[in-house]
């Protein structure tokens, strides 16, 4: 038999789960169709400007090896807004005491938030490649790799989204953090080229960016080609996450800046 508190936290720890998942559902429109619609526009115009002057890798159209990387663009960008939006927003409106006062270990806090961020990263990425994939012939040579990098992606993104929500303050300090951290660490991290075709002194910047393996790897997955290797991404991407992950985990379990 099941004690009573144990089913009360997990009960707590659903529940948690629900609300962040349904925070951006009833809102899909904004929150799934929008960045779709954003992933198209920019398949659109890169792929029609530079389809017959880039080239990537032999036999793969330039339009082929964009798709994943604004499939994981867009699912990094949306893991990283579920979690930050949804504490920021509590924060400021003075509701998040009453998830504070759940009987909620600062270890579920973290799993709940950061697995809606996950689920909300999946659709709106899996929704960019419905949307994509009829613009050019595109296969899945390695499928394990694409799930892996999805999930970790998403899952440190969805971290990285909870320390931006619970340092800030106020909605411009978020969005300086997005903009001057997550932003450019998207765009310059391959999704629109290889860094086999930069300088030398910026490849080997790009090598010191986490973001860079997670698009890197993922498009692994559909090609079997990459910049590096799938092994040394999943690495990176790994440690990069157990960083975060215990970042987050420190802020919660000390309240810092959510109990005054």
């Amino acid at each position: 038999m099941i004690p009573q508190q144990s089913f009360t936290v997990a009960s707590g720890f659903f529940a948690l789960f629900y609300k962040e998942v349904k925070r951006f559902w009833r809102v899909s429109f904004q929150t799934v169709a929008a960045p779709v619609l954003t992933a198209i526009l920019y398949l659109m115009i890169f792929g029609h400007v530079l389809e017959d002057h880039v080239k990537v890798y032999d036999a793969i159209s330039y339009t082929a090896f964009l798709i994943p990387g604004l499939v994981m663009m867009s699912l990094l960008q949306n893991s990283f807004a579920n979690t930050s939006s949804s504490i920021i927003q509590s924060k400021i409106t003075g509701n998040l005491i009453f998830v504070l006062l759940a009987p909620l270990s600062h270890i579920e806090f973290f799993s709940a938030y950061v697995l809606a961020a996950m689920v909300r990263g999946l659709v709106v990425g899996l929704g960019v490649f419905l949307a994509t994939c009829w613009f050019t012939n595109i296969h899945f040579e390695y499928p394990l790799w694409i799930l892996i990098f999805a999930l970790l992606s998403s899952g440190v993104l969805g971290a990285l989204g909870l320390i931006g929500g619970i340092w800030a303050e106020k909605f411009d300090q978020l969005a300086a953090f997005q903009n001057f951290f997550i932003m450019p660490a998207t765009m310059l991290s391959g999704v629109f080229y290889s860094i086999h075709t930069l300088p030398a002194v910026w490849q080997s910047i790009s090598h010191f960016n986490p973001f860079f393996y997670m698009i890197d790897g993922f498009r692994f997955g559909f090609f079997g080609v990459s910049d590096v290797s799938p092994w040394f991404s999943v690495t990176v991407v790994g440690v990069f996450f157990m960083l975060v992950a215990a970042i987050a985990l420190r802020m919660l379990a000390s309240g810092y800046k959510l109990r005054h």
